[in-house]
């Protein structure tokens, strides 16, 4: 999977002589977190709702509401913007994408191409788009659950198990618990009951945990 499989097109930006104030002001109105800064076609940096929270006066302050009014409209995002802005182009993938924004610790990556702002991916575009699909949260059916299952001939046997019994498997991912001499699998059915394949495996001698989707 790409990043332009997952991100948020028609981003919006705002260029860097908007005040910081009206800056707020679209980032509330949109529930945004983030808005890339884009001067003549050019991203030149980026604002976040951290980054505006920094300068925005504390309630301790002794200016009046008129005087922060005024700091707020005459201060650009120019002056307060991150310019060292985190990029990926859209070909690149999920996987290596999510890699650069845990190494740089920060919560969105800015798609660039050519150049150009073509769009957005968050932290939540990879939960909401794959990590969720791959849990199958909110879909219906059961996740099978098979200790030491993840080893070539095991799987083999499962995938076997599941033609057999006719079942609809919908999304397979196999993982290294920690300590543990083998991989792990889990298995997606949408079906109501997996009481005779969770009965076949256990012949087998497999561990198997049931858990509803």
């Amino acid at each position: 999977m790409y990043v332009s499989d997952i991100m948020t097109s028609n981003v919006v930006t705002i260029p860097s002589s908007t005040s910081v104030a009206e800056a707020k002001r679209i980032m509330e109105a949109h529930r945004f977190r983030r808005l890339p800064v884009v001067d003549k076609g050019k991203l030149v940096g980026i604002i976040t709702e951290h980054g505006l929270e920094k300068v925005s006066p504390s309630k301790a302050t002794s200016l009046t509401v008129w005087e922060l009014s005024y700091l707020l409209d005459k201060t650009t995002v120019k002056e307060i913007m991150e310019k060292n802005v985190v990029t990926v182009s859209p070909d690149a993938t999920a996987e290596e994408s999510l890699a650069i924004a845990q190494g740089h610790r920060v919560g969105a990556l800015v798609v660039v191409d050519v150049g150009r702002v073509v769009g957005m991916v968050t932290t939540n575009d990879f939960f909401y788009k794959i990590v969720n699909p791959v849990l199958g949260l909110g879909e219906p059916g059961y996740r099978v659950e098979v200790t030491g299952g993840g080893e070539p001939q095991a799987l083999e046997e499962i995938i076997s198990l599941v033609n057999k019994h006719c079942l609809e498997m919908t999304n397979l991912h196999i993982y290294a618990p920690p300590d543990a001499d083998k991989k792990d699998v889990v298995v997606h059915l949408n079906c109501e009951d997996v009481s005779q394949i969770k009965a076949d495996l256990e012949g087998k001698g497999y561990k198997v945990t049931l858990r509803q989707r």
